[in-house]
């Protein structure tokens, strides 16, 4: 039933009800406006202070207010400790009467990429609460805020602006400021005193290139995350986190971005499901070893087995990359080496070169595990950065393209000989280990399709994972020889010997002249030219007594070892390389590598391609002189909208092996494309196509529709 209801009042009376309405009203509506300020507001964020009281009580000496922010779609915010890139909100009180101090508080944040990095903040609806204390109880408050801070979508846009909000005397509280402000103080970590989350061990890892955190909870772990602070100076990537059976117990490693020894008191905040605790560590030298897996077992020995058929399939591709120069007039010498053999004695010859190969590959795997232990940085192909040795294999290479040229010739010592056997064979057979192994080793400068990945998986795993996946690639590599060791008559189809082995001894001596030339390059790079000029000459010296120092075999080793020794240990005590930017051709399209810039560059609307390459790396000269530095790539390069990054690995450079970490490679050639519509970056193929290239700065140059 719907009843009307009518109230009749005469003309005159109406006035004084419609003044008290009015007055009310006027009241009503300034008690409002006094729990919130103004808003600040754009496309990226709207921001505004509030509080949770309408006025200040009587005595009261402190008020709850709240910096509520809302970020628009696709852009975000950060916290107290940001990342590697970005900056925290700040407010500036100056200005404020009655106050006399405002505490910031911190709710728990969310991890969120950003350029490839990894960083901590906020999206979409946040407030800040800020415990604010009066210097004299009961009296009003009026607050002046300047406020500074940092949004990012696919560009970082800072903001600064004013906000004020007055608190006369009064009571009252305002549910819905109130309700917020509590929601999000109700998010604050705890200090460990009143958390059921204990951190008890925290370490840092001795190789100095991880934090180890360790962490137990009363109650079972749900969507947990770690977020170690250290300062502005220190900065992590993402945790490897993982849980035991009961979820109560946590073990996270922290790849370190950026160390100093100068940083902050360290704690680390722990997020969970609807609670947080913030502690402080305490480092340790020895880290505590992962107590449980991360994953079922058998799942983890099948992606082994499949990286190792990955292994295998890029170690056989490696034969065809373009550092296949070096490589072929070693197997090439093989070859001829076997002609008018029999049939088990060529068997076991290219079954010894295998044997090299493999060899090879499995006192690299251990060299790099022993590295890695012992905190340096480790990657495919990492050994060419040591002048020893490059100067070591130089001098190597000359001795034989001088010996295939007719210089001298190479021979074991008689009485050597005569131990290994009378006929000589088993001399043979070192000499075809020393084939394969001098194969293996000039081969990895080159990194081959499917290469990367499974040297990534092999380094990022356990020892045992290192040694299967190199043993899967050094088999691949082996596969020539294998072959020829399965079918050894096929080496009987080569023409009968004659003075055409002549012309490919000298052949195959020209190429070895050719790879020494670039074994001097790579030389001078390392270790400066005056090394490579002292190393050339005793290298040369070395060649020419041992062609004219026959007579007096005491004399003529004396000189050889007094050489060998003076341009291997030389070359370390003399390098002075004479760089200081390596590879960086001031009159070229490429700039400096600068890892910190590349995130002002996108968010300047820049398109950043950064090459990692080094001297020593046959895939990157091939990668530059095909792609790179032809058009329309090198057009592309060279415009406005893109910043060509050139990181020189030539040597040994910490931030090119941790930004290498950073996207999990442990070898190069690596190129990678960042831009307003790709901030995370595109890694592109070991192997470079102008398509390829010119697809990526495309997808990367192109802005999202969340930043415009």
């Amino acid at each position: 039933m719907f009843i009307q209801m009518t109230v009749r009042v005469s003309h005159l009376g109406a006035w004084p009800l419609l003044f008290f309405l009015g007055f009310m009203g006027i009241f009503l509506s300034d008690a409002v406006k006094a729990a919130e300020s103004e808003s600040f507001s754009n496309p990226a964020v709207t921001a505004r202070l509030i509080s949770a009281e309408d006025g200040i009580a009587p005595d009261a000496a402190s008020v709850s207010l709240g910096l509520a922010l809302e970020y628009g779609e696709g852009w975000k915010g950060y916290w107290r400790t940001p990342g590697e890139v970005g900056l925290a909100p700040k407010l500036d009180w100056a200005g404020s009467t009655n106050l006399k101090s405002a505490e910031l508080l911190w709710p728990a944040p969310e991890r969120f990429e950003a350029f490839g990095i990894e960083n901590f903040g906020y999206s979409g609806q946040v407030v800040l609460p800020i415990r604010a204390r009066l210097e004299d109880a009961g009296h009003p408050l009026e607050l002046r805020a300047r406020v500074s801070l940092l949004t990012c979508s696919t560009v970082c846009v800072p903001h600064d602006f004013e906000l004020s909000l007055a608190l006369p005397q009064g009571v009252g509280i305002d549910t819905k400021s109130a309700g917020q402000i509590a929601t999000y103080a109700d998010r604050v970590p705890a200090v460990p005193e009143n958390s059921d989350i204990r951190i008890s061990v925290t370490a840092l890892d001795t190789r100095d290139s991880a934090l180890i955190v360790v962490a137990k909870s009363d109650t079972p772990f749900g969507q947990v995350d770690v977020f170690p602070e250290f300062g502005p100076l220190v900065t992590f990537g993402k945790p490897d986190i993982r849980l035991d059976r009961d979820r109560t117990e946590l073990w996270a490693q922290i790849p370190i971005n950026a160390w100093t020894e100068e940083h902050a008191e360290p704690s680390v905040t722990i997020t969970d499901t609807g609670r947080a605790i913030t502690a402080p560590v305490t480092l340790t030298s020895e880290p505590p070893a992962p107590p449980f897996a991360s994953a079922d077992p058998r799942a983890s020995v099948l992606k082994v087995v499949a990286v190792a058929a990955i292994a295998f399939l890029g170690g056989l591709i490696l034969n065809v990359m373009p550092c296949v120069l070096p490589v072929l007039s070693i197997k090439l010498t093989s070859v001829l080496k076997a002609t008018g053999q029999t049939r088990q004695m060529t068997r076991n010859g290219f079954l010894f070169s295998a044997l090299g190969v493999l060899t090879f590959v499995w006192a690299l795997a251990a060299a790099l595990v022993f590295l890695q232990w012992i905190g340096v940085s480790v990657g495919w192909g990492i050994q060419f950065q040591n002048p020893v040795f490059v100067t070591l294999m130089f001098m190597v290479i000359a001795v034989f393209a001088a010996n295939l040229f007719g210089a001298f010739e190479i021979s074991l010592p008689v009485a050597l000989q005569d131990r290994l056997g009378a006929s000589g064979a088993r001399s043979g057979y070192i000499s075809d280990f020393g084939t394969g192994l001098l194969a293996a080793i000039l081969a990895t400068p080159c990194s081959a399709p499917f290469l990367g990945t499974a040297i990534t998986f092999a380094l990022a795993g356990t020892r045992m994972d290192v040694m299967v996946i190199f043993t899967a690639l050094g088999l691949g590599l082996a596969l020539p020889y294998l072959v020829i060791a399965a079918r050894p008559e096929w080496v009987t189809r080569l023409p009968r010997p004659g003075r055409w082995m002549l012309m490919v001894r000298l052949l195959l001596g020209g190429l070895l002249l050719a790879t020494a030339a670039w074994l001097l390059f790579v030389l001078v790079g390392v270790a400066g030219g005056r090394a490579a000029a002292f190393v050339s000459v005793l290298t040369a010296v070395f060649i020419v007594a041992a062609s004219i120092l026959r007579a007096n075999q005491w004399v003529r080793r004396a000189v050889l070892s007094a050489c060998a020794f003076l341009a291997i240990f030389g070359a370390g005590l003399t390098s002075t390389p004479d760089r200081t930017t390596p590879g960086v051709d001031a009159t070229s399209q490429w700039t400096d590598f600068e890892p910190i810039g590349i995130a002002r560059h996108v968010s300047e609307g820049k398109t950043v391609f950064v090459d990692v390459t080094a001297d020593w790396c046959l895939t990157c000269k091939a990668n530059k002189s095909l792609v790179l530095d032809r058009d329309p790539v090198r057009a592309q390069l060279r415009g406005g909208s893109v910043v060509a990054m050139q990181a020189d690995w030539t040597r040994p450079n910490e931030n090119i092996a941790r930004f290498l970490e950073r996207y999990d490679r442990y070898g190069i050639p690596f190129n990678i494309v960042f831009g307003p519509g790709s901030p995370s970056g595109i890694a592109l193929p070991e192997i470079l196509t102008p398509q390829a290239v010119l697809d990526a700065l495309d997808t990367a140059s192109v802005r999202s529709v969340a930043s415009e």
